[in-house]
């Protein structure tokens, strides 16, 4: 019976919401504006775990199985080699492939394996390489482009990639050989500071989302409570009231799942077309987790109905209207305080207990204690406001009319920026943790970029050929100068000592002043001269006696392996080795870190000093100083790199480098930031319209009056302004009291104070954006026809 009178109920409450004319009609819209973009944005978040599982998936595919040694060419074996390059910062990922048979495996995502001389692309680097941009692109990669990488080859539509067949690569210059694809890695663990990361991140991302929910289910209270007094009058009771009410709100609910599952699937669709913070994927990788989706789906309803049954518990809806006290009870402090001290209650004994060493954290303590502490300063937002604005007096007429219409209804303007407080609470409490771990997870290179931009390595045949390859980049347009050696190695003559496996050996460069000043500390350089360069067993090098037994002024050295491995090729029997002798007046001199922050060792060489055509196999070294004034300088010095040697690298100097793990998170908690930002917009310009509908007819009325627009669209102005000023002192204080509390549970200390400006700036830019949007609304809304009534 119970059940069967609610379902009625609730029932009819859906259909007053449906059919209750114009204006019933579109509180129910706003509602399911409102929980719609809650809802799809809750539907992104449970979708996020599978689009990251399925990049790691693809990416997974695609690599070539290294789990099988094959160590002699076979029908189905090949050769690859994979080649990284950049352009304009963009990373592109290439895989070089040679068949060593007649049927070799086909690369994912490809229906055929490419010939001599071809290459698949991606479709981002197809539409790329036929634009003007990617001229630059397009020298660089000497293959031509006859197909297409399938979704099954891409870890996102937005990839650059390509897949070629490269006749260059042979046992020499290759990664190594293989039969198949699909290599799986263990995962390691992820650091415990970086799931504190996490686990803060979730709730403060889901947070405003399910606190605007609850918002937009209270969209058009005020004709809500005069329709119910209107049932009251022909005979309906207290309970039955509130039940239809719940219903009412129920009906936006459901009608706002179907909205939210419409702008998911919408969004899903255009999945691949946006990059946010280098992220995106394809639509069919954005399937939200089956038990967070069902979550979502029956909390959004239920909570629909308890927040209506909730918003009732202070409103007496008798027959002739809808009674409330003229003096609004007052707001209790200390359940809201409770909040924040069962918060604090938590999260208080966990401190010191997050490791850097750690892999895991008390997930549910943190979680359940940040939330309630977010929980409690949202709920402590209204309290504020209202104990504020009733000390308010004074001022000109629009300022006055806003703080009338807050004394009177407070609780509306605060929920409605409550969503605020609580992103602007996190992303101060966020950029804290940021900050302090970013240190921890942030390494100096030891690479200096002042003095180099960019390191090349090629291989030579010939010393003129390495000479001649460090000349075409010092020709290269944007380049200022080039630190290039031609680099082999000596070794010590003679037949090997008790316990020796391979004669001593040290490295030998070759190149003029300018360049070998940035390998040791000269103190004077002209052609001709000989340095032995000692690293001091700097970066775990061998020490000095290792070096010296072999070069030392005065010593000969040979110049090819005098005892070379049996795998490696062998010089024919009697062939005299190459010699050379060390200037008994070369100087001793010690290494200095070279812009790649590597301490070397060995011996330098001015070119007069020795004959570099008898150096075995060597390399041309080379660093670049870019011309800042050309644009495109990098993509030029990689074009003629290229050009030279398709296997040469190019590596971009970088004075720190982020861990691998700590960028994943944090790109993943940017790209939920964003939309929760973009929500929060939204939410604010929803109610925002919704207050301003209800007001129609006293807008109308008091236009009619004389009162003029410009003083309405001020007073509009300051109901906004002063709950969101007010939230925003509330968020920095909370936020930067969370944002202690959880640097104290790894035993981290504050970076920055002033973290909360750039968020205090967004929500003022939000304050401007959202009252400059809601103006040609309010202006319509004063119009005469607003006076009408049904």
């Amino acid at each position: 019976m119970i059940l069967r009178t609610w379902a009625r109920d609730l029932a009819l409450g859906a259909r007053f919401a449906v059919t209750g004319g114009r204006s019933g009609l579109l509180r129910t819209l706003l509602t399911a504006t409102g929980v719609g973009f809650g809802v799809a944005l809750l539907l992104l978040a449970a979708a996020l775990p599978n689009m990251l599982f399925q990049r790691e998936v693809r990416e997974s595919v695609r690599a070539v199985d290294g789990s099988e040694q094959v160590t002699s060419p076979r029908p189905d074996s090949f050769l690859h080699l994979g080649q990284t390059t950049v352009h304009r910062d963009d990373v592109v990922s290439g895989l070089l492939l040679r068949p060593e048979g007649d049927a070799p495996p086909v690369p994912p995502g490809a229906t055929a394996f490419p010939r001599s001389g071809e290459m698949l692309v991606s479709p981002a680097l197809r539409e790329l390489l036929d634009s003007p941009e990617g001229a630059l692109l397009k020298e660089r990669l000497p293959y031509r482009a006859v197909g297409t990488i399938g979704e099954a080859g891409l870890i996102g539509p937005a990839e650059l990639r390509y897949v070629a067949h490269a006749d260059f690569l042979d046992t020499e210059n290759f990664d190594g050989r293989g039969v198949r694809y699909g290599w799986s890695v263990p995962e390691e663990p992820m650091n415990a500071f970086l799931v504190l990361l996490v686990v803060v991140a979730c709730v403060v991302l889901l947070l405003p989302v399910l606190v605007f929910v609850a918002t937009a289910v209270r969209f058009g209270g005020e004709q809500r409570d005069r329709r119910l007094a209107a049932l009251r009058l022909v005979g309906a009771d207290t309970a039955m009231t509130r039940r239809i009410a719940a219903g009412e709100s129920l009906a936006g609910a459901l009608l706002g799942l179907l909205v939210g599952l419409g702008l998911f699937a919408v969004a899903r669709q255009f999945a691949g077309a946006f990059t946010i913070w280098d992220v995106n994927a394809f639509p069919s990788d954005v399937v939200p987790m089956p038990a967070l989706a069902v979550l979502v789906l029956v909390t959004v309803p239920v909570s629909s109905v308890v927040v209506a049954l909730f918003a009732l518990r202070g409103v007496a809806i008798e027959p002739l209207g809808v009674v409330k006290a003229s003096i609004p009870r007052r707001r209790r402090l200390w359940w809201r305080l409770l909040l924040l001290a069962a918060g604090a209650a938590l999260l208080v004994p966990l401190m010191g207990e997050v490791r850097v060493t750690g892999t895991s954290i008390d997930t549910v303590g943190v979680a359940t204690g940040t939330t309630l502490a977010l929980i409690g300063l949202t709920t402590l937002l209204p309290w504020l406001v209202e104990a504020c604005v009733k000390r308010l007096h004074g001022g000109p007429v629009a300022w006055q009319l806003a703080v009338r219409r807050l004394q009177l209804s407070s609780g509306t303007a605060a929920r409605a920026v409550s969503g605020i407080v609580v992103t602007a609470t996190g992303a101060i409490a966020l950029q804290m943790l940021f900050q302090a771990m970013e240190n921890d997870f942030t390494a100096l290179t030891g690479e200096d970029s002042s003095r180099a931009q960019l390191a090349i390595g090629t291989d030579a045949r010939t010393a003129d050929e390495a000479r001649a390859m460090i000349a075409r980049f010092e020709r290269t347009e944007g380049v200022r100068a080039v630190i290039g050696t031609v680099e082999s190695h000596v070794w010590r003559p003679g037949p090997l000592k008790g316990g020796e496996e391979f004669a001593p050996t040290a490295s030998i460069r070759v190149g003029d002043c300018a360049s070998l000043k940035e390998y040791a500390t000269l103190p004077s350089c002209a052609d001709g001269d000989v340095f032995v360069f000692l690293a001091h067993g700097a970066q775990g090098n061998p020490p000095d006696e290792w070096v010296t037994r072999t070069a030392r002024p005065g010593t000969t050295v040979v110049l090819r392996d005098p005892h070379p491995h049996p795998s490696e090729p062998q010089r024919p029997e009697g062939a005299p080795l190459p010699q050379w002798r060390i200037p008994a007046d070369a100087r001793i001199v010690d290494s200095r870190p070279a812009p790649t922050g590597m301490y070397e060792y060995g011996v330098l060489a001015t070119p007069s000093a020795i004959d570099a055509a008898l150096l075995d196999a060597p390399d041309a070294q080379a660093m670049v100083r870019l011309d800042p004034a050309v644009p495109d300088a990098a993509e030029h010095v990689r074009n003629t790199a290229a050009a030279i040697d398709p296997t040469s690298w190019v590596r971009t100097l970088k004075d720190t480098q982020r861990d691998s793990a700590f960028s994943s998170v944090r790109t993943g908690i940017l790209v939920g930031s964003t939309l929760t930002m973009l929500l929060v917009a939204a939410s604010l310009l929803v109610a925002t319209l919704e207050q301003l509908r209800d007001r129609k007819r006293l807008l109308s009325s008091l236009v009619a009056f004389g009162t003029r627009r410009s003083t309405l669209s001020w007073s509009v102005l300051w109901q906004t302004a002063v709950p969101i000023a007010l939230g925003l002192v509330l968020a920095v204080a909370g936020g930067l009291g969370l944002g202690v509390v959880l640097l104290k549970l790894g035993g981290q200390r504050v970076q920055d104070w002033w973290v909360f400006l750039p968020v205090a700036g967004i929500g003022l830019a939000l304050i401007a954006t959202v009252t400059l949007l809601s103006m040609p609304v309010l202006w319509r809304l004063m119009r005469a026809d607003g006076l009408r009534t049904e």
